[in-house]
């Protein structure tokens, strides 16, 4: 049997050891078979410290080299430390850069073992009892030994006349039915109810994504962003695993909200749509699976654990007329990347519990010099309790109602609350007169802390957590006003469509 070593070749170790000379003039082969060491191999170069990690949305895959000014991607500047879906936070210095991180790296310099000095024999002893007992080991040695040989050829001969002792397997899982609750069990069940989506706008810009079926109707739940290049005059086709592929139309897409549904035009009848899980009742440490089309990779199966939950995330692509889009999302370690936006985020059971949409990323990682960001384990989900109303709601009107206060607030980055601003984004008042928030007394200038039970420390993290609520629902607000904390009751306020 012969071995093939990448690196440095190693000199095989000797039969026995050798004889040694009586000559004090050993020839030049033999010092050179058995002395000396080979040179001590160079330390590798230390690996470059990682990059600075960046958050982005998951995004599409793309499709085509030229899609820079199509659907949002990680190799898109992104002006937010947490980047899910496209258009940028309202106010420019919102969300700030991400700080650096510490890169991890290194690499060490070691020495190879090489070979010692020449054979010595010991001294012979005297005395033959101890001779015959040597002899005796072995003789017992080499009948283990044939014996040993005997049964190996017997069993080798017996599995395979070749000669070979590959041990075969009685089943490499063909037939093997595996049990409710594991990943594959899951993964067997919830991949016929996942499509990958490929959306392409009028010029031919466009990218890959994923969704999952919806209802027996036909209504695919996805991404904004997945979407957004077909909105308008587009192709949007709908691929299952089973290699069935569907045109589908847009039904209704909500920017805000980073959720959209499309329907297959001529869908099957024999849809099984995902059942859907409760995202409220999600624990830190429950298992997840997401699947998706990472980088194109359709039918992709990851797992992981939820990592946090209630995390604010802001996004936009980065273009001056993108809007922001808003979600106090489920976090996971599962490994999400571009192509991954859309697809189902999965309980241990097979429940969606979200949808995947952005991911934080070294900025500078990619896929075959795709220049796209990939998963360092930092992924989030839009929760599904709120993407399943915004879902009805697009399918029930064609388009998103939001839930609102009444009142702007600054977008700038801080950690002290969310303050209503002296004045709206268009030059409105910064209280809606006869608004929730003017109802429940608040004024420019105080600053929200909490929402409920949840604490507030900045505008995008008030509005994301708003948006987890629907119109007409009451919560309770605190804020502090001339450094005094007031608390109040609202009754939330509705928005029809993106604005």
């Amino acid at each position: 049997m012969s071995t093939e070593n990448e690196g440095t070749a190693v000199p095989p170790a000797p039969s026995a050891p050798p004889v040694p000379v009586e000559s004090p003039a050993a020839s030049p082969q033999a010092a050179a078979s058995h002395s000396g060491a080979p040179a001590t191999p160079e330390p590798p170069a230390t690996a470059p410290g990682a990059p600075e990690h960046e958050l982005v949305h998951a995004g599409q895959a793309s499709a085509h080299a030229s899609a820079g000014a199509g659907a949002p991607g990680p190799s898109q500047p992104q002006p937010s430390p947490y980047q899910a879906a496209q258009g940028p936070a309202p106010d420019a210095s919102w969300p700030p850069p991400p700080p650096a991180t510490p890169s991890y790296g290194g690499g060490g310099d070691g020495t190879g073992g090489g070979w010692g000095s020449s054979y010595q024999p010991p001294a012979p002893k005297s005395g033959r009892g101890r001779g015959g007992l040597v002899a005796a080991v072995l003789i017992a040695a080499l009948v283990a030994g044939g014996l040993g040989g005997g049964l190996g050829y017997t069993l080798a001969k017996n599995n395979d006349d070749s000669g070979s002792t590959t041990v075969s397997a009685s089943d490499t899982g063909g037939s093997v039915k595996r049990d409710a609750g594991t990943v594959a069990a899951v993964a067997a069940k919830a991949l016929p109810s996942t499509v990958t989506i490929e959306a392409e706008s009028s010029s031919g810009e466009g990218g890959t994504g994923t969704g999952f079926v919806f209802d027996t109707q036909g209504h695919i739940v996805t991404n904004n962003h997945v979407v957004a290049d077909a909105v308008d005059g587009g192709k949007l086709t709908a691929t299952f695993p089973n290699g069935k592929k569907y045109d589908a139309e847009v039904v209704g897409h909500a920017q805000g909200y980073d959720v959209a549904v499309i329907k297959l035009k001529n869908a099957p009848s024999d849809l099984k749509p995902l059942a859907l899980g409760n995202s409220d009742k999600v624990a830190v440490g429950d298992s997840t699976i997401a699947i998706g089309a990472p980088f194109g990779l359709s039918n992709t199966v990851t797992t992981g654990i939820i990592s946090a939950k209630d995390r604010p995330v802001a996004s936009s692509d980065g273009s001056a007329d993108s809007k922001a889009s808003y979600m106090s999302a489920l976090q996971t370690d599962a490994s999400i990347n571009p192509g991954n936006s859309g697809g189902p985020l999965l309980d241990a059971q097979g429940n969606v519990i979200g949808i995947n949409s952005a991911i934080q990323s070294a900025s500078s990682g990619g896929l075959g010099g795709t220049g796209q960001a990939g998963s360092i384990g930092l992924g989030f989900a839009i929760p599904i309790n709120q993407a399943k109303y915004v879902a009805q709601e697009l399918i029930k009107t064609g388009k998103p109602t939001y839930a609102k206060i009444g009142a702007s607030v600054s977008l700038q980055d801080t950690t002290d609350g969310a303050q209503i601003t002296d004045e709206g984004a268009d030059g409105s008042e910064a209280v809606e007169a006869g608004g929730p928030a003017a109802k429940a007394g608040l004024k420019p200038g105080d600053v929200i802390t909490k929402l409920d039970d949840h604490v507030i420390d900045s505008g995008p993290t008030l509005i994301g957590e708003i948006w987890t609520h629907k119109p007409g629902d009451k919560v309770t607000v605190t804020y502090e006003r001339d450094g005094k904390q007031h608390t109040t009751e609202l009754t939330l306020g509705s928005r029809v469509g993106d604005s």
